[in-house]
């Protein structure tokens, strides 16, 4: 197999059929008929599957991937990895913001720089003011904590080689981020700017983004736990001075200073900065908890395969 193209369905009822048709009319200028479609149905609640399974009934090249109910985009997209044949494979987002004839400048910059990877990023990160700064100010904190740096502004499309693809699948986190996965597996990987169009509509509540910036950083960093650690120092060092000159202030001066107000506020903010460095810890615990039992990140509940 030539070209493996792999997508994710969530809420996807609505461009399954122009993705499919787009897709394919791509994949057969690059390679003919030598590719394989791979669609993985993340739990949608939608008609996705139904209409995924009609197209596989038409199409040779279709793969469908149903699994038992929504694991994440980035474990589905791990999933459809882990089917994938060819020797080379496009991974990219069915929603039509990341266009399927992007194929051909990928393919084309693959083959001119022979790197392992070319991954789309924006120039200008699409949505309004809060999107774009909270986006911005992810990507910047994650590169201030983690060792791991990644690009700006990526997005889901990428062209990847066989090699970095077996590669990439020996990571089996449960909680994964993919910025940072890439990014640890190395090899040359190039970026390519692209316009990514905004359909309006996201599946990516702010709590779930949310819960994928906390996921993402304390799976790439322990700096937080150091942070905590020079924290305590600090409030020791501090409580040190503040309580000899309380002592001094009695024994010698023979005054003890007021401020019944002052010292809860005091406390209150001590118990402030132990609650949250106990709940980093706890976030810490709690990946641990996670990866320990070794439970699959994603369980595949039927297959609709050609092949």
């Amino acid at each position: 197999m030539k070209l493996s193209i792999v997508t994710t369905l969530y809420c996807s009822v609505l461009t399954i059929e122009e993705f499919h048709a787009r897709m394919s009319h791509v994949a057969k200028q690059l390679v003919g008929d030598d590719y394989e479609i791979i669609m993985v149905n993340d739990g949608s609640p939608d008609q996705s599957i139904e209409l995924a399974t009609t197209l596989f009934h038409q199409d040779q090249h279709l793969t469908v991937i149903d699994l038992s109910r929504n694991f994440g985009h980035h474990l589905a997209v791990m999933t459809g990895l882990q089917y994938a044949s060819g020797e080379y494979v496009f991974a990219l987002d069915d929603d039509l913001e990341e266009e399927p004839e992007w194929l051909i400048a990928f393919w084309e910059e693959l083959q001119r720089t022979q790197a392992d990877v070319i991954y789309g990023v924006q120039q200008t990160r699409k949505g309004k003011f809060f999107e774009r700064w909270s986006g911005a100010a992810f990507y910047k904190l994650f590169n201030c904590l983690s060792d791991v740096k990644i690009i700006e502004n990526q997005i889901m499309a990428k062209l990847m080689t066989r090699r970095f693809v077996d590669a990439l699948l020996h990571f089996k986190e449960r909680n994964i981020f993919l910025a940072g996965i890439l990014a640890l597996t190395g090899f040359q990987q190039c970026p390519l700017v692209c316009k990514k169009t905004s359909k309006g509509r996201t599946t990516y509540t702010l709590a779930k983004k949310i819960e994928q910036s906390i996921n993402s950083l304390t799976s790439f960093s322990t700096k937080p736990l150091y942070a905590i650690f020079y924290l305590g120092i600090l409030i020791t060092t501090i409580s040190f001075f503040f309580l000899s000159y309380v002592i001094i202030q009695k024994l010698i001066i023979g005054t003890i200073l007021d401020g019944w107000t002052s010292l809860m506020a005091v406390m209150t903010f001590g118990f402030g900065i132990v609650t949250a460095i106990l709940g980093i810890i706890g976030l810490y615990l709690a990946k641990i908890f996670i990866e320990v039992k070794q439970r699959p990140y994603t369980i595949v509940k039927q297959i609709l395969c050609h092949k």
